[in-house]
């Protein structure tokens, strides 16, 4: 009897995340044994267009209608939380995101401050690639950090600055997801909103 794939279709506001959200997104489907997830191509969206009226809406229904009724997964959007409180700002966004598209599992995910501080998160599993330095280690505010990007740029030893097109994807391929998980409570809410989205159960 063939199952229904899971189905995820995202919306996210730096490019950088256009290719590493999807390597993300498999390296959890496999931790949970989903072997054919269909993850589509995640769809773009500048930040200030997604938190004013009716941006988020719309991105979300136009997202929705890649995910068939009948199969699990669903809507997922991840951006930066900047200087914005990701608790106040994420549940604000969600109950935009559900009012738009009721009929479908949606999850928003703010990183604390930005994607790339989940790799911060992981510092010491990331030593040596991407040319960054072969000891690092996890930074006392590595959620409360302003310009992730410079860290990692002031880290690097081959004398070239963190480009996120480039370097994110393989980055994501090779951070230590636990470790991640342990150290920043933003990347453990998403891999709890993946959870949601697949089973439609709360993970704990």
């Amino acid at each position: 009897m063939n199952h229904p794939r899971v189905t995820i279709a995202s919306v996210v506001e730096g490019e950088g995340e256009i290719d590493a959200l999807p390597v993300l997104l498999r390296r959890l489907m496999h931790e949970a044994q989903v072997w054919d997830a269909d993850i589509k191509q995640p769809f773009l969206r500048d930040r200030g267009q997604l938190v004013r009226p009716g941006g988020l809406e719309a991105a979300v229904e136009a997202q929705a209608r890649r995910v068939p009724a009948d199969h699990p997964g669903g809507v997922l959007v991840v951006i930066d939380a900047d200087d914005d409180c990701p608790a106040s700002l994420g549940l604000s966004l969600l109950a935009r995101a559900e009012a738009a598209r009721p009929d479908r599992r949606t999850a928003v995910v703010l990183a604390n401050r930005e994607f790339e501080a989940w790799f911060l998160a992981a510092a010491p599993s990331l030593g040596g690639r991407a040319g960054l330095a072969e000891h690092l280690e996890v930074p006392a505010n590595s959620e409360t950090l302003r310009d992730c990007k410079g860290w990692l740029t002031h880290h690097r030893r081959d004398g070239v600055r963190y480009r996120p097109r480039v370097d994110q994807p393989a980055l994501t391929q090779d951070m230590d997801l636990d470790l991640a998980r342990a150290n920043s409570s933003s990347f453990d809410k998403f891999c709890r909103d993946i959870t949601y989205l697949v089973t439609g159960k709360r993970g704990e």
